[in-house]
Formats: structure tokens, sequence, C-alpha cells
């Protein structure tokens, strides 16, 4: 069964994933001593997303996580500056057309953003599975969603879909079409069926209603 933090499940795996394709990008343009395609500038909306994401987590899962697990989000917000610093550096790199420098800029910020994920997977969303109440994580999961800028939810919707696989699709889906009023939802499935194009097939035979509606 769908539960709220099935959803930022799926959003760490999009991370990781484009993480990993700006990384391999930035190492063949070292190899072939070439100027990086312009894949790697989905760095910057990237950035965007991380930084959306990672407020969220400061302003809404960490404080409620404090009452029930005292310090434990304190080493997690150092990583997000950490992530911050990292991602300056490979800004940096870019605009000086350093290639090696980006090269070794995009491996820092995977390697940085691999185990602060990897954390939060094992360690903090675990306990805030446990210590929290259900019906308090989806209220909580609700209210990080909304430091999502509500005029770059599309954006945001075609950045990550393409990004994650038919099990974090189909929780994603499910939750926004449990959480979200019913005309809104009406709004976002088009733009699921955008992002993924033909795999949209796949995900109308997990949630058939959506053809219904």
């Amino acid at each position: 069964m769908t539960q709220p933090l099935d959803g930022i499940i799926a959003i760490h795996n999009a991370f990781r994933r484009d993480m990993e394709s700006i990384d391999k990008v930035a190492l063949e343009a070292a190899r072939a001593q070439a100027g990086p395609a312009l894949t790697i500038e989905r760095f910057h909306f990237f950035n965007e997303v991380l930084v959306w994401h990672a407020t969220g987590e400061e302003k809404v899962i960490y404080p409620a996580l404090e009452m029930v697990a005292p310090l434990v989000a304190e080493a997690y917000v150092m990583d997000h500056h950490g992530l911050d610093a990292a991602y300056e550096a490979l800004k940096e790199a870019v605009s000086a057309q350093d290639i090696l420098q980006t090269a070794r800029s995009a491996a820092a910020f995977k390697f940085h953003l691999d185990l602060h994920l990897k954390k939060e997977d094992a360690h903090l969303y675990r306990l805030f599975r446990e210590r929290i109440p259900m019906p308090d994580q989806g209220r909580l999961v609700g209210e990080m969603a909304n430091h999502v800028p509500q005029e770059r939810f599309p954006e945001a919707i075609l950045w990550m879909f393409p990004l994650l696989g038919h099990d974090d699709r189909e929780n994603m889906t499910r939750i926004w079409q449990m959480a979200l009023p019913a005309p809104v939802f009406a709004g976002v499935k088009p733009l699921i069926h955008k992002a993924i194009g033909d795999e949209w097939a796949e995900l109308t035979r997990r949630i058939p209603v959506l053809l219904d509606m």
C-alpha cells in the first residue's frame, strides 16, 4: 500500500538518476577534452529542485522529527550546506569552461548527494516512519511539497517523471491522486502523460482509474 514517504523516496531516486547523468556527461567531456554537452546544464534546474526539497525538509520534516528524535536532524542540515557548496563549485567550473574541474566538481557533488540521500533513507526517514503517526506523516509530507513554487510545479513534473521507475511513478501518482483536489489532479494528469510519453500505458495499467478521469 502506498504511503506518504514513498513520495520522498521517489524524489530521492530522481535526484540520484539525474545527478548520475550529469556526472557521466562531465566525465565524458573531460576524457574527450571537449566542452560538455548541453545535458550538463540540467544541473541548474536540478539544483533548484534540490533546494526546494531541502527547504521543505528543514522547515517541515526536521522540526517534526526533532520532537521525537532530538538532535538527529542537525547533521542533515550540515549536509544541505555541503550540497550548496558543491553546487557553487560546479557552477563556477562550468562558467569558467574548465573541463577537468567540471568533472571533478560533478563527481564530488554526486558523491556527497548519494551519501546524504542514502543516510536519509536508511536513518532519518526510518525514524520519521517509526515515530510519527501515519496521519501526521501525510500532513507533513503535504506541507513539505508546498515549498515547490506553484508556478514551477509543471516544470518539476516534467523533470521528475522521466527519471522515475514504474513503481516510483505509480506511488507518486497515487499520492497526488489522494492528496490533491480533483480539479488540480486533473491538471496534473496530462503533465505526467506528457513527461513519460508511451510509458503512460504502463501507468494506466497499474492505475486503471486514470483512464476514467
